[in-house]
């Protein structure tokens, strides 16, 4: 017998056909959504940092993708970029709470990935927190998402079944293992068109990154 949760492994992680990315990179495209397409994970980042500046201001939402090709680090840590990551974690969440808010609301740039993108170019984003949700629907002044090919699916319904049954699990290992904290799809914002001209770039990378 084979359980729930095979078989949303096994459906959820399996990386889509040139067809059905180029499907939805057209869908995408069409919802006001630039799509970009990467033939690989290192692709994916030399087009990142084409799109982003240096010295440039950037909030980067929590993302395994951006740590596996790591654009995290190179953000954070380089000092060619404006990174916000690092000032709001020196910050004092208690005290400081409304500066912290002020600083990762309205970034130049904000990034990361999503959950999962619809073959007629909706997209998913759950969030335990919301911290990102803000600057992704309207706030930042450009968006850049990096999206693995295993997160294209067919409709909203089974984006959401994709994110309860394939990216919950996931996420939980990663946060236990991280911060021994728990995570719940507590904010979830959906994506069915960008009125801003060229505020929006989804990359689609043929390969398999992030949950």
């Amino acid at each position: 017998m084979v359980t729930n949760i095979q078989v949303s492994d096994k459906l959820f992680s399996e990386i889509a056909s040139d067809e059905q990315i180029k499907r939805t990179a057209q869908a995408l495209e069409a919802n006001g959504i630039k799509a970009l397409i990467a033939e690989n994970a290192e692709d994916a980042k030399k087009l990142f940092f084409e799109l982003v500046p240096e010295g440039s201001e950037v909030f980067l939402g929590s993302s395994v993708t951006l740590e596996t090709l790591g654009i995290q680090k190179e953000i954070d840590s380089s000092g060619r970029f404006d990174a916000l990551r690092p000032k709001m974690f020196a910050m004092n969440r208690e005290t400081q709470a409304r500066e912290i808010r002020k600083l990762v609301g309205a970034p130049d740039y904000a990034a990361g990935s999503v959950h999962a993108v619809t073959e007629d170019g909706h997209v998913l984003i759950a969030s335990n927190t919301g911290s990102q949700l803000g600057a992704y629907a309207n706030n930042a002044g450009k968006v850049i998402w990096i999206v693995g090919a295993q997160k294209l699916v067919k409709d909203l319904n089974e984006g959401l079944k994709r994110i309860n049954e394939y990216v919950v699990p996931l996420e939980e290992e990663h946060m236990q293992n991280l911060y021994k904290v728990s995570t719940n799809v507590s904010k979830l914002l959906i994506i069915n068109k960008e009125i801003k001209p060229n505020r929006i770039t989804m990359i689609i990378v043929k390969e398999k990154i992030g949950f």
